[in-house]
């Protein structure tokens, strides 16, 4: 019997020691898949996959597993058979998106954008803003990206409620959201978009938030109804720093371009130079574990 194939989107070389009892094939893209489709067990699919998952998988007729490299998995579900298991990328990108989020919070409440397009016109603009010394801070989302900016906004002072699908020791359920909210001066989205999350920040939940407080979405952008947010940008009443939108790249007409009081980031929360390593090691123990026989971590059982 053949040894199991395996796709990678990079060269096998970055994993270091190569997992014996398997074999490769660098497969970039799946834009074009080579004619070993057919025999592929494990992908690991590319980290800008986009919706090409769906119609490559249709002539992997051996696949067991798809590894993803990105946390959220909610681009690639609906395209997994039945009875092929999926794995996230749980851990890759806690540093990144931990930093960038820690960055979003810092920037809104100190109000960076303005320093900078004072700079942009040669002025010397002193002003008075806020700190994250002191301030509350609900981050709704209690995974392993949610619990790495936990660390760093405690570190800086900051009174941190973590916020999860379920209560457990030190994280609040989501359904005790109404009773937090009027106490929080930040807010940073962290949860996965699925039925329960999507369009969880909707009217209601901006209006339970007190005056200027600062809503993070570092999650996925339908998380957020964008015309309630719009509304209460426009007032003046909120502020926000967005990674993600329902639709990207956003578009040129988006009034999210000029909202009042938000900062735009053209969702690069995985895209540093700290994410390759963790992804390598990641991907190596995985197909360590593959090629043992052993079970996969990160598995996503569909409650999520």
């Amino acid at each position: 019997m053949s040894e199991p194939l395996v796709w990678l989107p990079f060269d096998p070389s970055e994993l270091g020691e190569v997992p014996a009892g398997l074999r490769y094939e660098v497969v970039p893209t799946l834009d074009e898949v080579p004619a070993s489709v057919g025999e592929v067990e494990l992908v690991v699919t590319p980290y800008d996959l986009g919706d090409q998952l769906g119609e490559a998988v249709k002539g992997m007729e051996r696949l067991r597993v798809v590894q993803t490299l990105t946390a959220g998995v909610d681009a690639v579900r609906a395209s997994v058979p039945a009875g092929v298991t999926l794995c996230n990328g749980r851990g890759i990108h806690d540093t990144s998106t931990a930093e960038l989020a820690f960055l979003l919070v810092l920037a809104g409440l100190r109000d960076l954008p303005r320093f900078v397009r004072a700079q942009d016109r040669r002025e010397w603009s002193p002003a008075w803003r806020g700190a994250l010394a002191g301030k509350r801070v609900s981050v709704v989302g209690a995974g392993s990206i949610a619990s790495a900016l936990q660390r760093r906004l405690e570190a800086f002072e900051a009174e941190v409620t973590m916020v999860g699908r379920t209560a457990r020791d030190g994280v609040h359920a989501t359904d005790e959201l109404p009773s937090l909210l009027p106490e929080q001066d930040v807010v940073v989205l962290l949860v996965p978009l699925t039925d329960a999350t999507r369009g969880l920040v909707d009217a209601d939940f901006l209006a339970a938030l007190p005056d200027g407080a600062l809503l993070v979405n570092v999650a996925r952008g339908a998380v957020v109804d964008t015309d309630a947010l719009l509304a209460e940008l426009g007032t003046g009443r909120l502020r926000a720093a967005l990674d993600v939108f329902e639709t990207e790249p956003l578009p040129d007409d988006s009034p999210l371009w000029d909202a009042r009081g938000l900062i735009l980031t053209p969702h690069v929360g995985g895209l540093s130079d700290a994410m390759w390593p963790r992804a390598y090691r990641l991907v190596r123990e995985q197909l360590e574990r593959f090629a043992a026989g052993e079970p996969l971590e990160n598995v996503m059982d569909g409650d999520y």
